[in-house]
């Protein structure tokens, strides 16, 4: 069957339908799907055929006048039968697409070949924060090699992850996702992890229309206006809302305390500072010293003193782990021994190899996810064994949110197999509604939209625990949503 475009191009030649595809064709897909043939189109989707035949007409002898209407006539087919161009790195996709679904040839869509999708991550891989956090990126790599292994890909094709190193830095960010977009010509951009490093080229990416999905941190901006930015998506919880939380449960729970707070000196940690503010009832509990802190200082010594010097009894640690680890290691050498609350940020037993168990006991932090140690409930246990299959990276609660971003984006792919665009694949994300990730806490679900980017909006409180000399962080109270 015959079908032009929106344009006016013949681009489908015939249209045939076949059997059932199975999970390493198309996967989630059931039932039958169409299978289409592109007819011979210039590089821009034009048919030949209008500008051969008004190249005739003007190569035929014959005064200026007939030359000047065949060019008027050239012109005119040329706008009638495939429109206008489209700029150079448009994110929307072809009309044709949008409209019925019709699948976009791959050479027109970056990352997209007939083999091949290719995400990409700016992230720290190395030095301090790249030990922090790699884990996230080793669990997004184990469950796309997993899919490619055992169930083909997704959409008949292999997932190529390309993760660049910016060292946590924003200056690094740039750089890595420039050389993901001009080198490697990725499809989107995944699990970008850090406030700071990603508020370094998030605009960028909403500018060119690049997917910009599953952002590892709760800044307050990424979800805040979704309109202005609809390429971008976090994952995890709202910082400021996470703060709110626990300065309520600080008023209902321990009035008459005084209140310190250690803040990193960008949105994560202003978010939290806003957040502990709002949550606070100043009629139960004061704010009595607040101490910020830049991400690159050595040490957080003073800052630290100068909490105990205001008489902090309850203390929050906006802080990522090397530094949520050396405030309880500074406050214990100065025999000060408030109640700590530290970002979810640093919910992974790791935090118990940056200060010992019994230093970290008592501490306070949130989740959402299931964790790496509840072996005996399946989907944890299918978690290590892609763990062990296919990394060399020891399972923890971050390659639980790692593994959770990548399942995501399968989840979305599978849904645009057949309009596999930019545009296509932030329509199928938009489709999630209620979604149940087999590793988060039951009823812990993600439901998205064009003006809904919180990904996830539940959480539960943490508490470290030390069971035969070894830190365990162990669930407390009921989920709290953040809807709330």
């Amino acid at each position: 069957m015959a079908t032009v475009d929106s344009g006016g191009c013949l681009a489908v030649r015939t249209l045939r339908m076949i059997g059932a595809t199975n999970g390493q064709q198309q996967r989630g897909v059931q039932g039958r799907f169409w299978q289409t043939e592109i007819s011979p189109c210039d590089r821009e989707g034009k048919s030949d055929k209008p500008r051969k035949e008004a190249d005739a007409a003007v190569r035929k002898p014959g005064n200026s006048s007939l030359i000047f209407l065949a060019l008027a006539a050239l012109l005119l087919v040329l706008t009638v039968a495939c429109g206008r161009e489209e700029e150079k790195g448009t994110p929307t996709a072809t009309r044709t697409a949008i409209a019925t679904g019709t699948p976009t040839a791959a050479a027109e869509v970056p990352g997209i070949t007939d083999t091949e999708i290719i995400l990409g991550s700016h992230c720290a891989l190395s030095g301090t924060y790249g030990a922090a956090y790699a884990p996230i990126i080793a669990g997004i790599k184990a469950y796309f090699n997993y899919v490619n292994a055992e169930e083909g890909g997704v959409c008949g094709r292999q997932i190529v992850f390309k993760a660049e190193d910016d060292h946590f830095l924003p200056a690094g960010a740039v750089d890595a996702t420039k050389k993901l977009l001009e080198r490697d010509k990725v499809f989107a951009i995944i699990a970008g992890i850090g406030t700071a490093a990603h508020s370094a080229v998030w605009e960028d990416l909403n500018e060119k229309g690049v997917p910009d999905l599953w952002i590892m941190s709760g800044a307050h901006k990424w979800a805040a206006e979704p309109e202005k930015y609809p390429w971008s998506i976090a994952i995890l919880p709202d910082y400021y809302v996470e703060a709110t939380i626990v300065g309520k449960y600080i008023s209902e729970n321990m009035a008459g305390k005084k209140v310190g707070i250690i803040y990193e000196n960008d949105d994560y940690g202003k978010d939290e500072l806003a957040g502990l503010k709002n949550g606070l009832d100043p009629d139960k509990n004061e704010l009595v010293s607040e101490q910020s802190y830049e991400m690159t200082d050595v040490s957080i010594r003073s800052q630290v003193s100068n909490m105990k010097d205001a008489g902090a009894d309850v203390v929050l640690g906006a802080c990522i782990p090397p530094t949520c680890s050396q405030l309880v290691r500074e406050a214990d050498r100065l025999g000060w021994h408030p109640q700590f609350f530290i970002g979810y940020v640093n919910s992974d037993p790791m935090m118990f190899q940056y200060a010992s168990p019994e230093l970290m006991e008592g501490v306070i932090t949130l989740q959402a996810n299931k964790l790496s140690n509840w072996t005996d409930d399946p989907a944890v246990a299918e978690h290590h064994r892609i763990m062990k299959e296919y990394s060399d990276s020891l399972p923890g609660n971050f390659t639980i949110a790692g593994q959770e971003a990548a399942v995501l984006t399968v989840e979305a792919l599978s849904r645009t197999c057949d309009n596999l665009t930019r545009q296509g694949l932030m329509d199928a994300v938009h489709s999630f509604q209620d979604y149940q990730l087999e590793l988060a806490l039951p009823g812990i679900t993600i439901t998205l939209s064009p003006t809904d980017h919180l990904g996830i909006e539940a959480m539960r409180m943490l508490k470290a625990t030390v069971v035969d000399g070894k830190g365990k962080w162990e669930y407390f109270g009921d989920i709290i949503s953040f809807r709330d």
